[in-house]
């Protein structure tokens, strides 16, 4: 069995490489604690789902590399990380992880801004004199 199991975890522009590691339930976010890491908008139950759901908190250590997208994106991109890596761990997660929602990654993205427009779906005003 191997010591450590590897994911990518995505959201928006946000990507999470995620190992997790037999331990204690410390979770470590770019060479931080989670709860530095975030700040004040520390979303500890999102992260905490995946262990939850499959019943296996304070089981692992998490050592994660966060890169692109807001803070909010980047937590959802680390619970998706943590559990695709619970899968590496073993397969009978599957079902329950699937159930929650946990292995789906979020499609919605930023709409692109068009040509001639001020935005995405915002327009310039239209002046007929």
């Amino acid at each position: 069995m191997a010591d450590r199991f590897y994911a990518t975890g995505k959201r928006k522009k946000a990507v999470a490489r995620v190992w997790i590691v037999p331990g204690t339930g410390k979770v470590t976010v770019n060479q931080m604690d989670a709860d530095q890491y975030f700040g004040g908008m520390f979303q500890h139950s999102r992260i905490a789902k995946p262990f939850q759901v499959t019943e296996t908190a304070d089981q692992y250590d998490v050592v994660a590399t966060l890169k692109g997208g807001g803070k909010s994106a980047q937590v959802d991109a680390l619970a998706h990380g943590i559990s695709k890596a619970l899968l590496e761990v073993g397969g009978d997660y599957r079902g329950s992880l699937k159930r929650s929602g946990l292995l789906t990654r979020d499609p919605r993205n930023k709409e692109r801004k068009k040509y001639g427009q001020k935005g995405a779906r915002a327009k310039f005003q239209f002046s007929k004199r």
